[in-house]
């Protein structure tokens, strides 16, 4: 038996002829030659940043075989340049994506090469995160399912699935010990997703070890008993034994019965970036096996061994290639790069502008009974949801019940919250629109953004804001940059809810943050922070209607008062974000202040009134991203004084933003220093007494109002 004959024979039996054992060869050496064309480019000042794909070839040209471009949905990282070459995407707009030019498919100049993106082929924008892209796949399946669901039931939603697709998600061997993969591998099994999770083990995280970052050295021991998750392990080296196993595992995919992880051995030829020199941690001995291993050493080698090529055809295919690339590298050179003027495009919506008329719709009074703002809330939700199947609400504790068989219980009222803000929602909608997550922040929100992705609209919760920081990286480098990193070409107009701030008597460090500034200072996110049930009302329709990731902070102190309350303003209610309210007129001083601190204000106002004889106006900007300004301006051109209170810490606060804005425009306008009324740079403290002290009060902001009006 000729040397390798055994492959071929394996090969024979999955289907492959020398038709498609040569196409694997040519796709390989077409990815590892775009690799060295863009270290070449790097070197020259063409290019900017080069990762490599070098060594995985064999796993991911397999893989491309298998799977179906615009029908399956990919999230691949960084290394699947093969796959996404055999996917479809052309040498010309990857080396577009290098040299960060106008014919990059991925981004426009946005985004880093070798972050894959591709709408037509339902590649899904990569970030630089590692990890994250798990939990999107999760969403993204269990989106598909939903629209499948739908369909079912007779609801054109018009939005691409199918029966039997496949998410592909893949990282390497490094990335298995982030908690979002161990997050995500829970939620795959728990809803029996259709996800194929490929683990590219190429023995190192840069230069730390597979050892170092998994039990056993391998992920696939490591998961052996992982209830529900079936494991397949193969040779990625070799696209042959690679095809035979990834051919079983997308037959099992296809059923729906559940994830798989695919561990494929692979090797890493070139360091890990063109940042790293890999020599100054792998011996000679180390890289020299690595040659030896390498896909483009053994395959070719295979095929030439077993008489698929000879050696002239060999050198005929490489020339082919290498034509090709040369042509697409002169293209991609005379594309033109983007215009600068077009810098700030795909921050936000451009399909529907959430400043915007059609977002201006006034009150109707349904009714003499006046609404708290948590009922407020609650009452948009019910209107919402009952009248847009494509609207999904998730999050801990949301659901009334997570057995849906309980709702038929009269004797159960259900959960519905923490606050009872999504109380009774579940009732009024279809199965699966409201449901319960984990308990685990970055889940919530990195199943949000898969849905989003797939044009599904979550409205979620995160129970408490002092808990959202394990969601932090979905939200700032995921959630606010995806319409932006892809160039409008993908989006996650999505609700994040967070029940925010302090004044509770006994709320202490993990019930009363509030720390609203954060969240302004990320472009892309739209931040909505609400004073009273009627503008808490038209400004959750708003967002749930609107086309921007939005951040909606609910003051929890603020969820039952009596002096907040309205009566309904009718389901098709909406107030546009960047509208401030004029809560009071006045002639003599300007007070901004929003959430808790809007009534406060009122409250000292009215005291320092009475006592001075002034009068002082009070603006709610009601949404700090996007911010009326002009409502400011034009107030301080009449009054000529400026208080800003917010209930978070001083220091980087909002309203030194303030402050800066109108430094920076009505500067002539101030007839003395700005003054600030925030919390005390400190943690809130559980003691009712200390609490009051570190909070902003009534007394603070009469003192700060009295020497204002006195400078």
């Amino acid at each position: 038996m000729k040397r390798g004959e055994k492959k071929i024979d394996l090969a024979n039996k999955k289907g492959l002829g020398p038709k498609e054992l040569i196409w694997f060869l040519r796709n390989c050496y077409l990815s590892r030659r775009l690799d060295d064309t863009e270290i070449t480019m790097r070197k020259q000042g063409q290019a900017f940043f080069q990762i490599s794909g070098a060594g995985h070839e064999g796993i991911l040209s397999a893989l491309a075989k298998l799977l179906r471009p615009s029908y399956d949905f990919f999230i691949p990282y960084y290394r699947d340049r093969a796959l996404c070459l055999g996917l479809g995407v052309t040498p010309y707009e990857m080396l577009c994506q290098a040299n960060g030019n106008t014919g990059d498919t991925s981004g426009q100049g946005r985004q880093m090469p070798t972050h894959w993106g591709n709408a037509r082929l339902h590649i899904i924008n990569k970030s630089s995160c590692t990890g994250t892209q798990f939990l999107h796949a999760c969403g993204t399946s269990e989106a598909g399912r939903f629209l499948a669901s739908l369909s079912r039931e007779g609801i054109d939603h018009g939005l691409p699935y199918q029966e039997d697709e496949i998410v592909y998600v893949s990282a390497g061997d490094g990335t298995v010990a982030q908690g979002e993969f161990w997050e995500a591998l829970t939620t795959a099994v728990v809803d029996k997703l259709p996800i194929l999770f490929l683990v590219e083990d190429n023995g190192h995280a840069i230069s730390v070890p597979t050892s170092v970052q998994t039990p056993e050295g391998s992920i696939s021991k490591a998961l052996a008993n992982f209830p529900g998750l079936a494991i397949a392990q193969c040779d990625g080296r070799c696209p042959i034994h690679s095809f035979a196993t990834a051919q079983e595992a997308v037959k099992y995919l296809r059923k729906g019965t559940g994830p798989l992880l695919l561990h494929a051995t692979v090797t890493r030829p070139y360091s890990h970036s063109l940042s790293d020199d890999h020599s100054t941690y792998r011996t000679k001995e180390e890289l020299a096996q690595e040659a030896q291993n390498d896909v483009l050493k053994t395959y070719p080698q295979l095929l030439m061994d077993t008489g698929i090529i000879t050696e002239n055809q060999k050198k005929k295919l490489y020339k082919e290639v290498d034509i090709e690339i040369k042509e697409a590298l002169a293209k991609a050179l005379s594309t033109p790069p983007p215009k600068k003027e077009e810098a700030l495009d795909h921050l936000f919506s451009h399909q529907k502008d959430i400043r915007g008329d059609e977002f201006n719709s006034p009150p109707r009074p349904e009714g003499p009974e006046e609404v708290s703002l948590a009922l407020g809330l609650n009452s948009v939700l019910k209107s919402e949801f009952t009248h847009n199947p494509l609207l999904r609400l998730f999050g801990q504790d949301v659901a009334d019940f997570t057995d849906q068989k309980k709702l038929k219980d009269p004797s159960l009222k259900g959960k519905g919250g923490v606050f009872k803000i999504t109380a009774g929602v579940q009732r009024l909608t279809r199965e699966g629109q409201v449901y319960n997550s984990p308990l685990a922040e970055a889940n919530i929100i990195g199943r949000a953004i898969g849905q989003a992705i797939r044009g599904i609209k979550p409205v979620v919760e995160i129970q408490f804001f002092d808990y959202i920081w394990t969601a932090f990286m979905q939200l700032k480098n995921e959630m606010a940059t995806l319409r932006y990193r892809s160039a409008g070409d993908f989006k996650c107009p999505m609700v994040v809810r967070v029940p925010i701030g302090g004044y509770l008597r006994g709320g202490a460090i993990y019930h009363s943050q509030c720390g609203e500034s954060i969240f302004t200072h990320i472009p892309g996110i739209c931040v909505a922070f609400p004073s009273r049930a009627l503008d808490a009302m038209g400004l959750l329709r708003t967002a749930i209607r609107a086309d921007d990731p939005v951040m909606f902070l609910e003051h929890k102190h603020l969820y039952y008062q009596g002096y907040n309350r309205c009566a309904d303003p009718g389901s098709e209610f909406m107030i546009p974000f960047g509208q401030g309210r004029l809560v009071k007129e006045g002639q003599d001083a300007t007070v901004i202040a929003w959430g808790a601190l809007v009534h406060k204000a009122q409250e000292g106002v009215a005291k320092v009134e009475e006592k001075t004889g002034k009068s002082i106006e009070i603006i709610d900007p009601r949404t700090l991203v996007p911010f009326d300004m002009d409502l400011v301006v034009t107030s301080l051109r009449k009054t000529g004084r400026l208080l800003i209170c917010h209930e978070e810490t001083k220091t980087s606060g909002f309203a030194g933003e303030i402050a800066a804005k109108v430094n920076e425009e009505c500067f002539e306008s101030l007839d003395a220093p700005i003054h600030r009324v925030c919390a005390l740079d400190s943690h809130i403290a559980y003691c009712p007494d200390l609490e009051e002290h570190i909070l902003p009060g009534l007394d603070n902001i009469t003192e700060a109002l009295t020497s204002l009006l006195h400078y």
